[in-house]
């Protein structure tokens, strides 16, 4: 999404007022962020069944920045699970992945879904 489109989608949808949308915008990058961090993480870990660890921490990570950080959780990951149930991946698996994400996202632990074992750095 092109800076000004998101700006004027704020404004209009969102309903952020000129006073934080700069603010919004600033959570906005840092939650893509987190997010891209969890992923990452969960693509080095290489762990069985932390799928949806990986999921809610990402989520929770990028909703704690604020309102910015929230939506920008929501979207990725609706978006992500659209896509992979475009491509055929089971719904209930896709389910499951969302309620991680809003897990994740209403500010609960995301250690609830840690696998036994993944290694502390994660």
């Amino acid at each position: 999404m092109k800076p000004s489109i998101a700006i004027i989608f704020c404004f209009l949808f969102l309903g952020v007022d000129s006073q934080r949308w700069f603010q919004f915008m600033k959570e906005a990058g840092q939650g893509t962020r987190d997010m891209w961090r969890a992923y990452s993480d969960m693509r080095k870990a290489n762990w069985k069944n932390s799928d949806k660890y990986f999921h809610a921490r990402g989520n929770y990570d990028a909703a704690q920045r604020g309102p910015g950080g929230a939506w920008a959780a929501k979207v990725i990951s609706d978006a992500r699970e659209g896509i992979q149930r475009l491509t055929g991946r089971g719904a209930a698996d896709s389910r499951a992945d969302q309620f991680a994400n809003e897990w994740g996202r209403s500010g609960k632990d995301p250690n609830h879904f840690r696998p036994a074992g993944l290694p502390s750095k994660y």
